[in-house]
């Protein structure tokens, strides 16, 4: 792991992985609302802190085990793919069900443990795009995900309202996790030895990931919602 230096360069990573966290972590503060709505109130705040706590822990833990994997010869080009894949269904919006099956518990153990188990499930689009931009570092993962997570759970509400406002922030982040992808299989670690490519192939490769990204992910949503609106 190469020592950090903070320049502009970790500092663009840094604002990367708490903008992946922002975009691909909004539904964490549905999935707690849902996991929490039925305890009383004095304990909903506590419900709240220890949920949210154990998905953060266990998330970081996903993410050390997925930078261990993405060293691993071709792993980074499947992790391109799913990236790519992420930020495609980033564009395109979700059912109105998309969280029906989120059950509320009337205990705090049991919200807790809701909370927990339904972010694990819903986080590998996350570990798989925050592993992605980390390069490696899992300092820089813990520190994203410590900004992150106050924005996620008690901004959830103003970030959401951006969203609708300025569409062009989701397709934004769509547009991140293609240049990401675009970027990450060239540096696989089977491939990039034999490769040998010239520093600028990366840019050319990111941006082509997210103008594939971008231009695909705009066709599926126009066609879902001309589905919907026929």
């Amino acid at each position: 792991m190469e020592p950090l230096i903070l320049d502009s360069a970790l500092l663009l990573t840094i604002a990367q992985i708490i903008l992946i966290d922002i975009l691909l972590g909004g539904d964490n503060a549905v999935v707690i609302a849902l996991a929490c709505r039925k305890l009383p109130p004095d304990l909903r705040n506590k419900g709240i802190f220890w949920g949210m706590f154990g998905a953060v822990v266990l998330r970081i833990v996903l993410i050390f085990f997925a930078l261990q994997l993405l060293a691993l010869p071709f792993l980074k080009i499947v992790g391109a793919l799913l990236l790519v894949w992420i930020g495609i269904k980033l564009l395109v919006p979700e059912g109105e069900d998309a969280h029906a099956d989120i059950k509320g518990s009337d205990h705090l153990l049991g919200a807790i443990r809701t909370v927990i188990v339904a972010d694990a499930v819903m986080s590998i689009d996350n570990v798989i795009a925050v592993a992605g931009a980390a390069n490696g570092h899992i300092g820089l993962v813990a520190f994203g995900i410590a900004v992150s997570v106050p924005i996620i759970v008690w901004g959830s509400k103003l970030v959401l309202a951006l969203m609708d406002r300025f569409p062009f922030v989701i397709t934004l982040g769509g547009a991140l996790l293609g240049w990401i992808g675009g970027e990450m299989w060239l540096g696989d670690a089977y491939l990039a030895p034999r490769l040998d490519l010239p520093h600028w192939a990366h840019y050319a490769s990111g941006a082509i990931g997210a103008l594939f990204v971008v231009g695909v992910g705009k066709l599926l949503a126009s066609r879902r919602q001309a589905a919907v609106a026929g």
